[in-house]
């Protein structure tokens, strides 16, 4: 089975000039539906699929009457608000003719920067996923200043990676991977893997080739980096023709940036060795014995709580002796999670007033330390 095949969850990054003809400004529906005909038959393999796509502006200035070449800030947000209604539209109908539902979510830096607004970003997308619908996301544009973007979809749809574990994170481009120079260069040579980004690697990336959009192959390394260091594969990969996933399934050209572990090992190695700790939650065996075979930690299972800490924090969870067997990231502040120690769900949305969140540390977010490392 080819690597995208065997992907569980994929990011697939969408640019401008793939996507909208750039002598009409209007979407390229025979493309889009070709692609979204790729998305249904990954979903129907058992993959998680998230659309990273560009496309906004592209299609506001059109309508705006703006013109060519580079905009204003303030000229690329108004596109963006007009476009961005155009670019849902778009994703939302080709993707309901395969009976998948779309759900649009317009991200800042922010939201995958801060801790609050990443783990809300990541909650939302986690129950879209299991509700099998495809999120389509995009920066929000109409926001964002040039202080707080991220001015390319290539490193976002790395950030989306990094933050939703992606297994390959994938990048439909103008040309068909990486070349050790501008590829109309005599001499330039195709390069169709890697292991890992080295300033060589990083010297070989050029400028844009397209005139609509707004990344290059420097932000593609830019994303290799994000995804590798975070798990995930990355391929870059020509958008050109139609069914573009299929055809990289079926072997077209491509490079391949390829992780040292998977998305999980290395969440976890980064919680169980870069994280300090600043509460602890104190725990019987029998939570202790849950955890070691993989479960969550319930709140039911959590004897006392020490420290104060935030959502999103690093805590260690130790036994009544206070040695610590595991850490994870927990999903409640302390002073709530010292309320509902030792409750069970139903008890907790009693006090809480909520029912959003029935673990107190999510065993995607937990890893076993000492002799016990999972």
């Amino acid at each position: 089975m080819s690597r995208l095949g065997a992907a569980k969850r994929i990011i697939v990054k969408v640019g401008s000039a793939l996507l909208v003809d750039q002598k009409t400004g209007t979407i390229k529906a025979s493309w889009l539906s070709s692609l979204v005909d790729d998305v249904a038959d990954l979903k129907i393999a058992g993959a998680d699929v998230i659309l990273v796509s560009s496309g906004a502006i592209a299609l506001g200035r059109r309508t705006l009457g703006l013109p060519k070449g580079k905009l204003k800030l303030d000229q690329s947000q108004a596109a963006a608000a007009v476009g961005q209604i155009a670019l849902a539209q778009a994703w939302s109908e080709a993707l309901r003719t395969r009976n998948i539902v779309a759900a649009q979510i317009l991200v800042t830096l922010q939201d995958t920067e801060e801790r609050r607004r990443y783990l809300n970003a990541r909650a939302t997308l986690s129950t879209l996923l299991s509700q099998g619908a495809v999120p389509v996301i995009n920066e929000n544009d109409t926001v964002a200043t040039s202080e707080i973007r991220y001015g390319d979809n290539d490193r976002l749809a790395a950030r989306v990676a990094s933050m939703m574990s992606g297994d390959v994170l994938v990048l439909l481009s103008d040309i068909d991977g990486l070349y050790s120079a501008p590829p109309n260069q005599k001499g330039a040579t195709f390069i169709p893997e890697l292991r890992e980004i080295t300033p060589e690697v990083e010297a070989m990336a050029g400028k844009p080739i397209s005139g609509i959009g707004s990344g290059g192959m420097i932000t593609k390394i830019e994303a290799g980096k994000i995804a590798l260091s975070a798990g995930c594969n990355m391929v870059i990969a020509s958008g050109h023709e139609l069914h573009p996933l299929k055809r990289i399934t079926d072997g077209a050209r491509c490079t391949w940036f390829l992780a040292q572990s998977n998305a999980m090992q290395s969440r976890k190695r980064w919680i169980a060795g870069t994280l300090q700790p600043v509460g602890k939650l104190i725990v019987d065996d029998g939570a202790k014995g849950a955890l070691a075979k993989g479960k969550s930690l319930l709140p039911a299972g959590v004897k006392s709580v020490e420290g104060n800490f935030s959502r999103g924090d690093t805590v260690s969870v130790v036994l009544p002796d206070g040695i610590e067997f595991a850490r994870g990231l927990v999903a409640y502040d302390s002073s709530d999670a010292k309320r509902i120690a030792g409750l069970k769900s139903a008890d907790i949305q009693k006090l809480l007033g909520n029912d959003d969140r029935d673990v107190i540390i999510h065993r995607d977010d937990l890893v076993m330390v000492g002799g016990e490392r999972n």
